[in-house]
This record gives structure tokens, sequence and C-alpha cells, in this order.
């Protein structure tokens, strides 16, 4: 009845949505819709919407410009405010609605002269660095840290999000086997400033892990039930577990991930555990344990699978079997009480909409076969919601199922069961609502009993208010 659903969503460079840049209003809702309703019908319970791709934004920002994916022009305001309608749309649906920010990217090279007047590396220049071939901005000057953690807060503060999401993109991937960051001038600084002398690797790792630790405390400051979640590179370092190698995340690009997990800095981790149970170098199932393994403060790991490789047409393509396989892998590891896995989500919603290799009939028929509800933050919050009242009326071609709140602390969504001679059904409803119409055609698909529950924004549900019809 527990377990985390999700579904990347990326708006840059059009990966996702919109699939291309001038579409009006209700074109590119049209295609939302799309997304959402296949991650309803698949019984998924959350979508990760990328809303800050490379210093812009997916909604009206005091901050930033628009993004180019929504009009083919940085800056250019679209005429409508995506997020408002990204969030709108998931809730009716039953699904979490997770903003997704990028910290550091600012864009490609070619980008440099189209810049929008009102994006940072246009309005601070001195704040930007070019790197592997894409402008980025500095992790070591403390404005640019001030600039992320001011738009994740606008975006907390002005839309009701349940979750904010980092990915993995912190220093840049290096193209070589040395990484190259021109952060002279920022690390002279820091020293100058009278900063803990160390190693310049060091520090960098230093400037992630305090943004990181930052971004926690400021989300909880502002939203204390908002889930934090971080997925980074699939590989700590190469050897841990034994036998794993690959890029060197801690050395490369400065992420000491396995610190965020260890120190609580997240609600959940979703390591981009993107290769296959087969493989030996990159092992899922070995890397997976391992994450769980260094879980010491038990948050949440949900890891992220590569959905993408699935009939990507290349000679390493995954098969829709491959994904299924490491679901059940995710699930045989799902014991909250020992910080195991409890979830996961795929990348990208591109290869889930379009049904690649059968992946989407093959997630209904044995992954996600029913409805389940986003585990519980008990580190958050642990105190459940107070039950509703509940009042059902037949109507002549529907039940009607009321219910009044009970209680101080409001309801984040309504679970609402009923059953009929067929099966029990499920639907998460928002918490706005406080009624839902059962439509029946005949005594046989009429429900018999009707139950619902209180769940708060920490996911912790209340006793359940059940209804039975009279015995005839």
């Amino acid at each position: 009845t527990r377990e985390f659903r999700g579904l990347w969503v990326a708006t840059v460079a059009n990966i996702d949505w919109p699939t291309q840049t001038g579409l009006t209003q209700a074109a590119a809702m049209a295609e939302m819709r799309v997304i959402l309703d296949r991650a309803q019908s698949l019984k998924m319970n959350a979508v990760i919407v990328q809303v800050r791709a490379a210093g812009d934004a997916l909604y009206q920002s005091p901050y930033e410009p628009w993004a180019k994916a929504l009009t083919g022009t940085q800056g250019t305001d679209p005429g409508w405010d995506p997020l408002t309608a990204w969030v709108t749309e998931a809730h009716v649906r039953g699904l979490e609605l997770h903003a997704w920010f990028n910290p550091y990217r600012a864009g490609n090279v070619s980008d440099t002269s189209k810049l929008a007047a009102t994006h940072l590396g246009k309005k601070r220049p001195d704040l930007m660095r070019i790197a592997e071939g894409q402008l980025w901005f500095d992790p070591g000057e403390p404005e640019v840290q001030a600039q992320t953690l001011n738009v994740v807060v606008d975006v907390l503060s002005r839309y009701d999000i349940d979750g904010v999401h980092m990915d993995d993109y912190f220093y840049p991937y290096p193209v070589g086997s040395i990484p190259v960051f021109p952060d002279d001038a920022s690390y002279a600084r820091y020293l100058a400033a009278g900063g803990a002398a160390m190693a310049r690797d060091d520090w960098r790792r230093q400037n992630v892990n305090t943004f990181i630790q930052r971004l926690y405390g400021e989300v909880h400051r502002v939203k204390p039930s908002v889930k934090v979640g971080i997925s980074p590179f699939g590989i700590w370092r190469p050897g841990s577990p034994a036998g794993i190698t690959g890029l060197d995340a801690y050395a490369a690009i400065f992420a000491d991930s396995k610190k965020w997990l260890e120190n609580g800095w997240v609600d959940y981790f979703a390591p981009q555990l993107y290769w296959s149970n087969s493989s030996t170098g990159q092992n899922f199932t070995a890397l997976l344990d391992w994450w769980i393994l260094v879980n010491t403060q038990k948050r949440h790991v949900w890891p992220g699978l590569g959905a993408y490789r699935v009939a990507d047409g290349t000679s390493s393509a995954f098969t829709a079997s491959e994904i299924t396989t490491q679901l059940a892998v995710v699930r045989a590891r799902a014991g909250a009480a020992a910080g195991g896995a409890s979830g996961a989500l795929l990348y990208n919603a591109t290869s889930v909409r379009l049904n690649k290799g059968g992946l989407a009939d093959a997630l209904a028929s044995s992954s996600y076969t029913s409805m389940v509800v986003v585990p519980a933050l008990p580190w958050l919050d642990a105190t459940a919601p107070s039950a509703p009242a509940l009042a059902v009326t037949v109507q002549s071609s529907a039940l009607r199922a009321q219910w009044t709140p009970a209680g101080t602390e409001a309801a984040r969504w309504w679970l609402v069961q009923w059953r009929t001679s067929a099966a029990w059904n499920s639907r998460l409803v928002w918490g706005g609502e406080g009624s839902m119409d059962l439509p029946f055609a005949g005594t046989l698909d009429r429900a018999d009993v009707v139950a619902i529950a209180a769940l708060d924004a920490a996911m912790n549900m209340s006793s359940t208010a059940v209804w039975r019809a009279a015995i005839q």
C-alpha cells in the first residue's frame, strides 16, 4: 500500500515537455495532460518536473528569465504560467508534483550571446564560468548559492508543490580524465577572506556540501513537510561496493553524495542507477544494496531507473523486462524500518508516454497493478491527522460520498476506497475536495462499502471512516 512511483519530466532542450518550442498554451497543455494521464493510468503517484534547467524558469520568476524551451527565446513570456498548470493538473489526478531545479548550469556556450537581460550570467558575468563546453555558475561564489536558494524559496512560497528536487549536476562532468573548472578567482577570495586552508578539491566538495545542507534547512523552514530529494550520479566512488568501476563522482564532480545521505540532508535519495542487472562493473542490484547499507539515517531510498534505455536503438538497449525486474528488486528491499528502498523514479517521461519497447504495457501488467500511496516521512511529522466524518447518499446513477474534516491539521489528500462485487477500488483525492461520486449502472457495480482516510503533508494516514450499505 506504500510505494513511491515517480516519473521525471525533463524540459531542457525539449526532451520531454514541451516537445517543441512555440506551442500555444492549448497545445502545450494537451501534451502535459497526455503525460499526466499516462502516469495516472499506470497508477504512478508523482511527477518530477524540471522548472529550472539553466538559470531560467518554467514560471513567472522575479529572479530569472522565462525558459527557452517554451518559446525558443529565453526571456520571452509565453503568456501563461506552466508551473501553475502542472501543479493543478497533477493534483487533480492524485499525483504529487516535485519541482526539479538545477543549481549551477547556466546554458551552452552557444547561448552566451542569447542570454536574457535578467539571466544571472548576463547581470553578473563575473559569477559565470566556461567549463567542459558549457556555461556554469561557480559554486564557490556565495552569490551563486544565494541565487539558487532564493529561487527555490520563491517557488515554495508561491506554488503548492510537494517536493523540491535536485539532479546530479553540481560541478560539470569532466570531458577528459582530469576535472577542469576555472575557479582560481573564487578560491583565492575564499582563502583571502580567512577560509580554512584546504586543497582545491576539498574546498569544492565543501561548497556542494554547504549548499545541500542549507537547501534542506531552507526548504523545511519555509514549508516543513515539503520533501527534499536529490538524484546524484549512481556511483559514489569506484570500489563502493567491491567490483564497481566507473566515474568517481567524489573526485570528478566533487559530489560527496554518501555524506548527504549519512547526514540526513535529504528526505529521499534517488541515485541514478541507469545500469542493468547483468552489468558487472556497474551492477544495479549491487549498487542499490550499497546505498541502502550506508543509509544510516533511514531516509527514503528511491533509485532512478534508466527507462530511457528501453528500445533506444543502441546495441546496449534495455528490454522492458529489465525495468520491471529492477522494480521487483527494489520491492524486495522495501523494509522501511531498515531504511530500505520503498519506490523508484523512471527517467524519462517520453519513454513511458510512447510505450517504447512495450514499457508502459509491462508496467501496467506486472509492476504497477494496483494503486499505492507515497510513503510517510515520520522524521518530519509522525502525528496522523484526524479521521473525517463520512456520509454517503444514493443517487439515481451514483453514490455520492461526502466527508467533513476533523481536527486541526488540514488534509493534504483523501484516500477514498470503495468495494463493488468485482473488486476494491482506490483513488487519491486532493485535500481541497469534499465529495466524490461513484457511478454505477446496476447492482453489481454499485459499491456496498465506502471508506475514507485523511493524509497530511508528510503522508501520515488517519484512521478510516467507513460506510456500509444497508443489508437488503
